[in-house]
């Protein structure tokens, strides 16, 4: 028992210890006799504790002697039985106590910030969209309501999800549910709204608009490019394949890429031509329309899937290409496209014409390689060009031969009526420096489409504003392919005019006076006769048709010259074949010792007109085409075709020749026999020097007259135009006036016109002792 009354002692004890030690640390120590008091409590008769005010005990009891009892916080804003601020406001409690405070939105008319009961509560509605007009800033509208504030959003914007009665922001119509684009249309977001847009390769229909909600798109169609009806030519063909080709790997990525092959193509294919070059130059000219055209159209369509902007490439040949596609938002006054040898400025209204909805594109291309195939083009002076022409020479005036001096540059617009501007369009051309010459004037030309899809330089329109040794600054009313020529004019001479008809007139008299000789005159029956017959009647239709017919006024290559061309051909070729028989003939005579008697007639006939019209027959059949030309209806320059005369004329020369050397050689051996009969020798030289004469009468007028067509000198021109008309002149001096036989058969004819008496007998006499008197010193001199 004495040990557990030991242990009981020990326990109290360290109790009480403990008590004191808590009792002595107490902060609520009111004397030193009170019990000691938790936290918010303070000492009753120090005996007991109560909690302070706004507190209480876990067991709810007003007063307490436990030492582990404590005292908790009251919520009064808690319960049915809580704390009524009144409306609009919220009871806050805190330690021992509460505050009533207004909600957000609404504040006491005195500013204070807290109250205590219902009664004190004055609560009244804030404005916020008037003291922050931030609010609901940038895309939206600030209203006030009760307590707080709404956004009303712009259209195209909408409440966020985090905040959806205060924040705008961009709504994305292309991720809706409802896609608000035509199918065959890509939607883009823009801030506030959106787009719809045509894809690449695709253009909107004429009745809907690009960028709207109602875009329907078409893919764009090309119109066909093939070859012009007639031609057939495997490098053109190879081209138009390969440009179709490009055409259906177009995208709006690789548009440069494309446009860029397109254009090496042409440079290609004028650089190497193939098999173009044996074109005949109407067909070259068609296909140089259709190649001009139809890269316009192509370049044009393929232009509309652009965006909006400018593009420029440049092939390693020197053909460059420039667009710009515009769309009616930024519609500039005026458009200004460059090259490195071309410049173009232009109104909005010859891009833009009636329409001001669509977009449109303005392009200018510019092409160096079209010098060959353009080659010997006609050129067409528009009428008021020619009264100014008319004034600066003082006689009529008529286009000639141009000359390619600068590129050629194209242009086209979305607008298709162009052919009479608005306003004009100004290009500005580089080119290399060239001497002008007499006849010769820089102008501004445009290429212009004839009927049958052939083409021709025209200046109608196009009036030249301002030039230099190296630059040219043209002004045209409508749109086409440009470039700046070197005109060399055909300016009529009164003169020549004058020399022609006079010269021919008399010729033609000649010739007819040398016809009826020869059919008439009974000396003079022969071969030789029949051979200087049929050579006055070949000039004489030849001169003819010559006055008639030879100048081409219409600049068209009809049927009617192509026939006047061919029928020239074939008399003057006539012509020189009968020389070429008195050549034949002469050589028979004198070569063969004065026993041959010469060709017969059906070889005369045969070879005089048969050989001409061979060589006619076949030139037409190579090459029909090669009869007439703009300026003359005479041989084309075309494929050599010349040549189907000049060729024959220059053998039938050179034959003749070597004739009259061999004639004239052996007429030498025979002079110089011991006993030659001086007689036949005597005819045989007045043959030689009759045939000679001739020759030179015909081939020198020939030789001048090869220059007739071509660039001739104004000196040339004047001996052409004298020995050509009054070479009919000449054959009747020579072969009439100086003939003895033919001089006695005139004095005949004479005497019986004038019924006088003519004696045969005294003029053989007469003209015997004059013959004798002659010889006589010559005999004498021989021995």
């Amino acid at each position: 028992m004495e040990p557990q009354r030991h242990c009981c002692l020990l326990g109290l004890c360290i109790l009480l210890s403990l008590a004191g030690v808590t009792v002595q640390g107490s902060p609520n120590k009111v004397d030193s006799n009170c019990a000691r008091c938790p936290q918010h409590a303070r000492c009753v008769n120090r005996t007991h504790c109560t909690c302070e005010p706004g507190f209480r005990t876990t067991n709810e009891k007003e007063f307490f002697s436990d030492l582990l009892e404590i005292c908790e916080d009251i919520n009064e804003c808690a319960g049915p039985n809580g704390v009524q601020c009144g409306p609009n406001a919220d009871c806050k409690n805190v330690d021992g106590s509460y505050n009533c405070s207004c909600v957000t939105g609404f504040s006491l008319p005195s500013g204070e910030k807290q109250f205590k009961n219902s009664s004190e509560n004055k609560c009244q509605d804030v404005d916020e969209c008037r003291h922050n007009s931030s609010l609901c800033k940038p895309h939206g509208v600030c209203i006030n309501v009760p307590g707080d504030y709404t956004c009303t959003c712009q259209p195209g914007f909408g409440k966020s999800q985090k905040d959806t009665s205060k924040i705008c922001t961009d709504i994305d119509e292309c991720r809706a549910k409802q896609f608000p684009c035509h199918n065959t249309a890509n939607c883009t977001n823009t801030q506030g709204s959106f787009k719809c847009q045509c894809p690449k390769g695709y253009r909107p229909l004429p009745d809907s608009k690009d960028v709207t909600p109602n875009t329907i798109c078409q893919g764009i169609s090309f119109t066909s490019w093939t070859l012009p009806p007639g031609v057939t030519s495997k490098s053109l063909s190879h081209f138009l394949n390969n440009t179709q080709n490009h055409i259906q790997n177009f995208t709006a990525v690789t548009a440069e890429e494309v446009f860029k092959g397109l254009l090496e193509e042409v440079d290609q294919l004028l650089g190497n031509p193939g098999d173009m070059e044996a074109l005949p130059i109407s067909t070259r000219l068609k296909v140089a329309t259709t190649l001009l055209t139809g890269l316009e159209d192509v370049l044009r369509t393929l232009s509309q899937a652009l965006p909006s902007g400018q593009l420029h490439t440049r092939t390693s040949k020197g053909t460059e290409l420039a667009l710009e596609r515009q769309f009616p938002e930024n519609r500039a006054e005026s458009i200004n496209l460059r090259h490195r040898d071309t410049q173009m400025m232009l109104n909005r209204d010859v891009v833009w014409g009636k329409n001001h909805s669509d977009s449109a594109v303005v392009g200018l291309i510019s092409n160096h390689g079209l010098k060959n195939l353009l080659a010997n083009a006609t050129l067409k002076v528009d009428p008021k060009k020619e009264v100014s022409l008319k004034k600066k020479y003082e006689t009529s005036v008529r286009g000639g031969q141009p000359v390619l001096l600068s590129t050629v540059s194209s242009i086209f617009v979305s607008n298709p009526d162009t052919q009479t501007l608005s306003s004009p369009v100004t290009l500005a051309f580089n080119h290399p420096d060239v001497p002008i010459k007499w006849k010769q004037e820089v102008i501004c030309a445009f290429w212009e489409r004839d009927s049958d899809g052939s083409g021709h330089w025209a200046t109608r329109g196009c009036e030249k504003t301002g030039s230099s040794d190296t630059s040219t600054t043209c002004t045209c009313t409508h749109l086409s392919s440009f470039a700046i020529l070197m005109a060399q004019y055909d300016i009529e001479d009164w003169s020549l005019s004058v020399i022609t008809q006079v010269g021919l007139a008399v010729s033609l008299v000649c010739l007819l006076l040398c016809i009826l000789t020869f059919l008439l005159c009974r000396s003079l029956q022969g071969s030789r006769n029949t051979i200087h017959l049929h050579l006055c009647l070949c000039l004489f239709v030849g001169s003819t048709i010559f006055l008639a017919g030879t100048t081409n006024k219409t600049y068209e290559v009809g049927l009617q010259c192509r026939l006047v061309a061919g029928l020239l051909h074939y008399f003057f070729l006539a012509a020189f074949c009968w020389m070429c028989l008195e050549g034949l003939e002469l050589y028979f005579l004198v070569v063969q010792v004065f026993n041959a008697h010469g060709l017969r007639k059906r070889w005369l006939f045969l070879l005089g007109y048969g050989m001409p019209g061979l060589i006619v027959a076949i030139s037409a059949a190579i090459y029909s085409e090669g009869y007439g030309r703009e300026r003359y209806c005479w041989l084309s320059l075309e494929r050599g075709f010349l040549w189907s005369f000049l060729g024959p004329v220059t053998v039938i020369i050179a034959l003749n020749a070597i004739i009259f050397v061999i004639t004239v050689w052996k007429l030498t051996q025979k002079f110089s026999d011991i006993n030659p009969d001086m007689k036949k020798l005597k005819k045989a030289r007045a043959l030689t020097i009759t045939a000679i004469a001739q020759l030179c009468v015909l081939g020198c007028t020939w030789v001048f007259g090869l220059f007739l067509f071509g660039p001739e000198t104004q000196v040339l021109n004047y001996i052409f135009t004298i020995l050509n008309c009054f070479q009919g002149f000449f054959l009747f001096l020579l072969h009439c006036l100086l003939n003895k036989k033919v001089r006695e058969e005139y004095r005949r004819w004479i005497c019986i016109a004038t019924k006088s008496k003519y004696s045969e007998f005294s003029t053989s006499t007469s003209g015997t002792a004059t013959q004798s008197r002659s010889l006589r010193p010559s005999q004498e001199s021989g021995m």
